[in-house]
């Protein structure tokens, strides 16, 4: 019995390793628990590099002022709107490299990561300079208040003005996940977010001939990491030797390629549009409540981040195992991994959501003591965890549709569970109820809900294994 369980401990760490290092990415045929075992693994991880960055920046914001931390909340409720432009690309380029690499035609793989480069490069250039010259207007139309624009508005120049490394960070990543090297987005957000936490005191405090930039420097920190992990990107498009492998004739504009990723893309974008632009409401409503409300909110969404990102992982994996199946013509393949890797995400998100429970205000304690703070942040902690387990599944199949390239199902979803709903019962439960911000708490925790249902009743109709790419 003990040398079988040594046996079976060797036998996973030698598939973790296999996994981190992307020797295998044959995902259409075998096992469907090791597939979904070998890209969730760089998946989880990645997803993971990401949150622990999120949490360490907020972290030594948090040192700074309390207005630095709800600057960090409004700008990035506004810079989610270029993430769905790019999460919505993405998707897409998933979607129609996995679909391709199923199908064995790389050249048409290459063809689709360029344009979807060219396209993220051309949409994050107008958002840059956009974001650079209005930086003071954005934060003032979230509701900050004078002193807090003051101190803050150099982040959102330098976070929205930098934008380019963000999309192409996404994007980049994307092709990579949708040719099955899973371990390479994982590595370059090692790099990334290592660099990060390294260069975030640095720049926030200052240090020798550095000065202190105050909550600046974090967004200086962040386009100094991910520009340097997209450089890296580009190294190994261009110069590896991986499953897609650019060369510079590549770039060059093909209309009828791009046409068809802006054609995938759109449902995505509109999807990731509406919940974002719900968020960015909830925001603007939390911002009623005063900065240290704000605030707890803000810590508690970044905590989050730990169990949302990692899970987002799963929900990755699922996804170009959607795509690559669908491509080697086994939609009922690609069916049985969505459903084993749904039962997967529940069980982590099953074990996270108890944590949080039992542990939220210790948590919010490590990183502010400012009691409003802590009491709101652990509230909003308790009452979104207690949806973790329906919002698994909802992550699952809403990532399964995308990677089948059907992104007008979770579109019309969000807009259900976010716009029709969410929306008006958080108006009506924190400010004509009174309720405050344990109303915006459970708008979210019931949209949630709600979303993962829908999903779960329109996958079981099958109409995604249809969809063209």
């Amino acid at each position: 019995m003990q040398a079988s369980g040594k046996l079976t401990l060797r036998k996973l760490y030698r598939s973790f390793i296999i996994a981190i290092t992307g020797r295998e990415t044959e995902f259409t045929s075998g096992s469907i628990r090791k597939a979904i075992f070998m890209l969730s693994i760089p998946m989880m991880l990645e997803m993971m590099m990401e949150s622990i960055f999120a949490v360490v920046d907020i972290l030594y914001v948090s040192r700074v002022s309390v207005n630095a931390v709800a600057t960090i909340g409004l700008t990035e409720s506004v810079i989610t709107l270029v993430y769905a432009l790019a999460i919505g690309l993405s998707m897409a380029a998933t979607a129609v490299v996995a679909r391709r690499v199923g199908e064995k035609d790389l050249p048409a793989a290459r063809e689709a990561a360029a344009q979807a480069i060219l396209l993220g490069l051309g949409i994050s250039v107008i958002i840059g300079v956009l974001g650079l010259l209005n930086a003071r207007e954005i934060l003032s139309l979230m509701g900050a208040e004078t002193d807090l624009i003051q101190e803050g508005y150099g982040y959102t120049q330098w976070l929205i003005g930098g934008n380019i490394t963000i999309v192409l960070l996404f994007l980049i990543n994307a092709v990579f996940r949708g040719a099955g090297d899973a371990s390479i987005a994982m590595w370059t957000l090692v790099f990334s977010n290592a660099l990060n936490i390294l260069l975030d005191p640095l720049f926030i405090f200052g240090w020798g001939p550095v000065p202190a930039y105050g909550v600046s420097g974090a967004a200086i920190a962040t386009n100094i990491g991910r520009g340097s992990a997209v450089l890296f990107q580009l190294g190994i498009l261009f110069f590896g030797k991986r499953t897609i492998r650019l060369y510079f004739r590549d770039l060059v504009v093909k209309i009828r390629v791009m046409a068809n990723l802006v054609r995938v893309s759109m449902g995505g974008v509109a999807q990731f549009l509406i919940g974002t632009s719900s968020w960015v409401f909830l925001m603007r409503l939390m911002a009623e409540f005063g900065s240290e409300v704000l605030a707890g909110y803000t810590i508690a969404i970044r905590v989050m981040m730990f169990s949302f990102l990692p899970a987002w992982g799963m929900s990755n994996a699922a996804a170009t195992l959607v795509g690559q199946n669908l491509g080697a013509g086994s939609p009922e393949r690609a069916e049985r991994s969505v459903w084993l890797a749904g039962r997967y995400n529940a069980i982590f998100m099953l074990l996270v959501s108890l944590a949080y429970l039992l542990f939220a205000k210790q948590l919010l304690l490590f990183f502010n003591q400012t009691p409003d703070v802590v009491t709101y942040g652990t509230l909003c902690l308790r009452v979104i965890a207690s949806g973790y387990v329906f919002y698994a599944y909802g992550m699952v199949i809403t990532q399964a549709f995308n990677g089948a390239g059907d992104t007008r199902t979770p579109m019309k979803i969000n807009l259900v569970a976010f716009w029709l709903f969410q929306l008006p019962f958080a108006y009506l439960a924190a400010i004509t109820l009174g309720w405050g911000a344990l109303g915006v708490f459970l708008a979210i925790v019931t949209a949630e809900v709600m979303l993962s249902v829908i999903a779960i009743i329109w996958f079981r109709k099958g109409r995604w294994k249809g969809v063209q790419v």
